[in-house]
């Protein structure tokens, strides 16, 4: 892809030399993309409608043949891909800095990280960059390194990624099948009853008049479930791991919430004359963050097929305000 890319530059910043067909040969970072996407993101800046006329028209070949928007490559193909113009883009000006994160897992086809809270997947929605950006530069040496999913940007730990094409097309179809589990540690206000209960309120995604991203239970929401085990009690909190089923947006934070159950130090659906009083300077038990981590991760490897189970542990802050709810039930830490 680097190959065509550097092509479609080429092209654009040397208009006088006339135009050029250009052969790629596909490598393994996109060994089982659609020949269409693989197209729109090497080149930027070109319409939509441009790359779907010439798929349509046959001026794009692979292995000499003619080919429709939905093949699929593999490594070793072909592909001719007529004279593209795109417009010169403006030089970026934002600075993104190369950072590392604890790395929990890593192969030549996945790298599982345990995010930090208060560190975004990606740049947008006002944010400059995120952990994806920051990786790419740390490591300019890979040629694919795309997330497989997401976590919020105020929830800490395991965040996987595929470092070839081939490990995020079958990751994302063990996401489709529910085949991940995926587990999270929350605390929340209030003493829950049930040490196993199942949650099944349907989501409805909707973003408010300045601009930010929610979400609320609704009728005509997307189906949603996620079960809730009852870890450790305390007074006026519980600690509860999620195992999630589906996975919506926000659906933790917007289940418990609207089960009354707020999680400790949510910002956007907790209790926020409680978050106020945790978060306070000297404030026993104290908590400047949202208390929600993804601390374990079991799938199948993309490769192998193997079983592997991942886990995250609870960062410092976590653990020291269970602590603290330890120390005034009396109990031994």
């Amino acid at each position: 892809m680097n190959e065509l890319r550097h092509q479609i530059e080429k092209e654009a910043q040397a208009p006088a030399m006339g135009p050029q067909v250009a052969y790629v040969t596909v490598g393994e970072e996109a060994d089982g993309q659609r020949i269409d996407n693989y197209l729109l993101k090497s080149a930027k800046g070109v319409p939509k409608s441009h790359v779907y006329r010439i798929l349509r028209s046959g001026e794009v070949r692979v292995n000499k043949g003619r080919v429709d928007a939905t093949y699929r490559l593999k490594a070793g193909d072909v592909v001719r891909i007529p004279p593209i113009r795109v417009a010169t883009a403006a030089p970026s000006t934002a600075f993104v800095p190369p950072a590392s994160f604890p790395v929990l897992f890593e192969d030549a086809h996945l790298l599982i990280i345990d995010k930090p809270a208060g560190v975004a997947v990606h740049g947008g929605s006002g944010v400059a960059f995120g952990v994806i950006e920051q990786l790419r530069q740390a490591h300019p040496e890979a040629r694919f390194l795309e997330l497989v999913h997401r976590l919020d940007r105020e929830t800490s730990g395991i965040l996987m990624l595929a470092k070839k094409r081939s490990a995020l097309v079958g990751l994302h179809e063990q996401i489709r099948g529910n085949a991940l589990d995926k587990r999270y540690f929350a605390c929340v206000a209030g003493e829950f009853a049930n040490a196993r209960q199942h949650v099944k309120f349907p989501l409805f995604k909707y973003t408010t008049p300045d601009g930010e991203r929610r979400v609320r239970v609704q009728a005509d929401g997307l189906a949603s479930h996620t079960v809730f085990n009852r870890v450790e009690a305390f007074s006026g909190f519980t600690l509860l791991e999620a195992e999630l089923k589906t996975g919506r947006t926000h659906q933790i934070r917007v289940h418990l919430a609207h089960s009354g159950f707020p999680i400790a130090g949510d910002e956007k659906y907790g209790d926020f004359a409680l978050n106020k009083a945790l978060a306070r300077a000297g404030a026993r038990p104290g908590l400047r963050r949202m208390f929600l981590h993804a601390h374990q991760l079991t799938f199948a490897h993309p490769s192998t097929g193997e079983a592997i189970t991942v886990r995250a542990p609870l960062p410092a802050e976590c653990q020291a305000f269970l602590q603290q709810l330890r120390e005034q039930a009396g109990r031994p830490g």
